[in-house]
């Protein structure tokens, strides 16, 4: 492991996986707000390419050596995972942050990761700490658009959220989502996650530009809204026209065969790089909650985004100022951003607006 040079103990936080394109971006986010991240991953080369650009320390130090992970976060208050895929990485991370007196947080959107990290909170507080995973796009615009419409009907008992974004993904979104499209989608159903085939449940979506056609998606907010919210039947709609939806399944059977995934994950290290400047600035996302109790009666939110990668740099610089800052308005435990910083969070980042 090296770690140059040494950081002040419990003034500093940890940015893990800083060279990957969300990574590099919410460094910049963070140089751009005057904080001196720590950037660290299991590349030396590559992470001191980054912080050689932005002028920040730097720690080389793998996942898979706990002594040497152990030794990375020492001295650190707080961490922001963004290496993933996280179903592979989060373990490690969590385990070392709660060895070490570190605050975790991560920009992942996979339900079972996040019910892992949920599975910790006796150990979390105990330990005195706060662990708040999925703050980035995934989850906090939906997950705060539905506390905010949760909070406007009596006794809510059924929530639908929806998400379209313009732009391509990134090389490490694009590689998860691959990796996972084999696996059955998922809904929440009387407070328990239970599979859904992609493409088995539809809604068109009403953003108030246009409708779009919704398809069901197992995205992060079927674990992180149920505990925001306590609603016990969620849904999380994506905008896909049809024919997406049919090669999906399609590529999903494929994905079980070894030699496909293996072909896949080449293509995707090879043809996708993730949006270029000009996107990310011009880029948008539209995100869309519905909230309904058993009288009938609905609320609905709907915020305008910058582009989901743009977002998650702004939200995880914020997340990590107010965790330091000691403004987390919860006691230590694990939470979701909305308990963490109030449903209004999203609405303090730039770019960020309700619909009229």
């Amino acid at each position: 492991m090296s770690i140059q040079p040494e950081a002040s103990p419990g003034t500093d936080w940890l940015l893990y996986g800083a060279y990957g394109f969300t990574g590099k971006l919410i460094a910049q986010q963070a140089v751009a707000e005057g904080l001196d991240p720590i950037l660290a991953g299991r590349d030396g080369e590559r992470t001191r390419a980054v912080a050689q650009e932005f002028g920040l320390r730097t720690r080389i130090f793998p996942l898979d050596d706990p002594t040497a992970l152990r030794e990375g976060l020492r001295g650190v208050s707080a961490v922001v995972h963004a290496a993933g895929p996280f179903y592979r990485t989060w373990r490690p991370v969590t385990e070392a942050c709660l060895a070490e007196g570190c605050h975790y947080l991560d920009v992942t959107g996979e339900i079972d990761v996040l019910e892992g990290i949920r599975a910790r909170n006796d150990a979390v507080r105990e330990a005195g700490l706060h662990f708040i995973p999925a703050v980035g796009f995934d989850v906090v615009p939906t997950d705060c658009a539905a506390t905010l419409a949760a909070e406007s009907v009596e006794a809510p008992a059924v929530l639908d959220l929806a998400f379209h974004m313009s732009g391509g993904p990134s090389r490490g979104t694009a590689r998860t989502a691959l990796e996972r499209l084999g696996s059955s989608g998922a809904v929440r159903k009387n407070g328990r996650i239970v599979p859904a085939p992609l493409g088995s449940i539809r809604r068109v979506i009403p953003f108030s530009d246009k409708p779009r056609p919704g398809v069901a998606i197992p995205w992060g907010d079927v674990s992180t809204a149920y505990h925001s919210t306590g609603i016990p039947d969620i849904r999380v709609f994506a905008v896909f026209p049809d024919r997406v939806v049919v090669a999906a399944r399609l590529v999903g059977s494929l994905m079980k065969l070894p030699p496909v995934r293996a072909l896949a994950r080449l293509a995707v290290d090879a043809l996708v790089e993730g949006p270029d400047d000009e996107e990310l600035e011009r880029g948008y996302g539209r995100v869309w909650a519905e909230a309904r109790n058993e009288a009938g009666e609905v609320a609905t939110v709907e915020l305008l985004t910058p582009n989901g990668y743009v977002l998650t740099a702004r939200a995880a610089v914020a997340a990590v100022r107010e965790v330091l800052a000691g403004q987390v308005e919860v006691e230590p435990g694990v939470h979701t951003p909305s308990r963490a910083f109030g449903a209004d969070f999203v609405l303090r980042l730039d770019g960020v607006r309700r619909t009229v």
